[in-house]
């Protein structure tokens, strides 16, 4: 194959960085995308040219890291499937071919085709827990969960925190993420001791990291590389709602009592 690539190159987040052409003319089908970045790469480096930056780590879907916008979708053209999962077979002879990095205020340009994600790890860490003895594991049937949610418990908890959802959006909103992160604990009983505070302090981190509003356009649930849909968003709210309530409920009785 022959392909044309236009790629996004920014040395760091205050370069203001730009497309460069590159040509290559023996693609194989079979090859993986970030298989075929490698190959770019070794003739970059044969050439004594910067290599392409990007990320990646177990290349079998799992991890999120090799998160890039090809042809204007995020991972690119195939459904359910992260970067390093695409094969050229799915792209045409010749074709040209655009790659870039997420865009998004939260996660600024490192380099190239890196950035940085940082905020989904700040908002986990402001909620994303339980209060349970750490150590070996329970029992399996020691605490009874219902299969249905156990099932949504699972859906939710496949989110790779991959960015793909925050790429898609016209607004950069990290709802899906967050919804499916609070969402996989609400629905468990290990999850319901905070799960009010949760809600607001995740929902406080997001807003913290200038993530934009989410106003249903489903781009994200369509980017997603694990199907994860948009019905969480509606737990998300929903959860939000009573936790802003009990707050109001609170600080009208401590307003009381005083």
């Amino acid at each position: 194959m022959k392909i044309k690539l236009h790629i996004w190159r920014q040395k760091n987040s205050s370069d203001k960085g730009g497309f460069v052409r590159y040509e290559m003319n023996d693609v194989s089908p079979d090859m993986s995308f970030l298989e075929m970045i490698d190959v770019l790469n070794e003739q970059l480096e044969a050439k004594g040219e910067e290599p392409v930056g990007f990320e990646h780590d177990c290349r079998e879907g799992i991890c999120g890291a090799c998160s890039m916008v090809i042809n204007g979708r995020a991972h690119g053209p195939q459904a359910l499937t992260t970067a390093c999962q695409l094969h050229m077979r799915k792209f045409k002879d010749g074709e040209d071919i655009w790659v870039e990095p997420w865009r998004a205020r939260a996660f600024p340009v490192v380099k190239d085709l890196i950035v940085d994600r940082g905020a989904f790890d700040r908002i986990i860490q402001a909620g994303g827990y339980i209060s349970v003895r750490s150590g070996s594991a329970p029992e399996a049937n020691s605490i009874l969960v219902p299969k249905p949610a156990a099932d949504s418990a699972m859906d939710a908890a496949s989110c790779i925190g991959c960015g793909a959802c925050v790429a898609a959006c016209p607004n950069g909103s990290a709802m899906l993420f967050t919804a499916a992160k609070v969402s996989h604990l609400a629905l468990l009983p290990q999850g319901q001791p905070e799960r009010m505070l949760r809600v607001q302090k995740m929902i406080e981190a997001m807003d913290r990291e200038m993530f934009g509003p989410c106003t249903n356009y489903g781009e994200c649930q369509e980017a997603c590389p694990k199907g994860i849909s948009i019905s969480f968003i509606s737990m998300l709210n929903r959860d939000y709602l009573k936790s802003s309530l009990v707050q109001i409920k609170k600080g009208a009785e401590k307003v009381q009592a005083q």
